[in-house]
């Protein structure tokens, strides 16, 4: 009987007897976790975190270069990537329509709106880098009779002192004209003799009077080609 006894109180202890591998174990591997996720968790803030100071000090960097960088001028935008002779040609051209000047095949011109002498008008045009207006052709001749809507102009056309021949301010001859009826007549016998446009119901508007009258006058520039 003793040897039956023994024996159930050896499986009984070790049936009780905890098993050493499970002790405590799930509950440490647990913990490890957590902590290895968290300091994952901390690299990733920290990695996100300089990545946008780096991105802020670009920004900075940016809009700084941005302001401090010259802007383009005006005649820079109006002529883009224009040849040198179009963008001289379009600054011009808003330099002179600002100042009250029409273009017109290849010239500018300009109308006065006060009244001065042949020789104070002829000053005034070459302050402008101008002179009075030389008429070319018959389509310049209307153009100019229209623009001066019905006021006496001075042209640059005068007589050459002591000759009955007729000369522009370039130096040129008179080679085409377009006189008014019986015109020149000198009714005026002082010399020096000037030509203004006076008959506007006509084409051919041009008169003979003395230079020291004073008249509208209206200014010629050629522009650059």
């Amino acid at each position: 009987m003793a040897p039956a006894v023994n024996r159930n109180a050896a499986e009984i202890d070790y049936v009780n007897q905890p098993d050493p591998s499970t002790n405590s174990r799930p509950e440490l591997e647990t913990g490890a976790n957590h902590a290895e996720s968290g300091t994952k968790l901390l690299r990733v803030v920290a990695v996100g975190f300089g990545v946008l100071c780096i991105l802020q000090v670009a920004l900075n960097v940016s809009l700084r270069l941005a302001l401090n960088k010259p802007q383009p001028t005006p005649d820079e935008m109006l002529c883009g990537n224009e040849t040198r002779d179009a963008c001289e040609l379009k600054q011009q051209t808003r330099q002179y329509l600002q100042k009250g000047w029409l273009y017109f095949r290849d010239s500018f011109y300009y109308m006065s709106s006060i009244k001065k002498t042949w020789p104070e008008s002829q000053e005034y045009c070459q302050q402008e880098d101008a002179d009075l207006v030389i008429v070319n052709s018959r389509e310049e001749q209307n153009f100019i009779t229209q623009f001066s809507r019905n006021r006496f102009t001075w042209t640059g056309l005068r007589e050459l002192a002591g000759t009955d021949q007729w000369i522009w301010v370039d130096e040129a001859l008179l080679t085409e004209s377009y006189w008014g009826p019986n015109e020149p007549n000198r009714l005026e016998k002082e010399n020096p003799i000037c030509v203004e446009m006076r008959f506007f119901d006509t084409e051919n508007s041009w008169n003979d009077i003395s230079c020291t009258t004073e008249n509208f006058w209206m200014c010629e520039k050629e522009a650059p080609l």
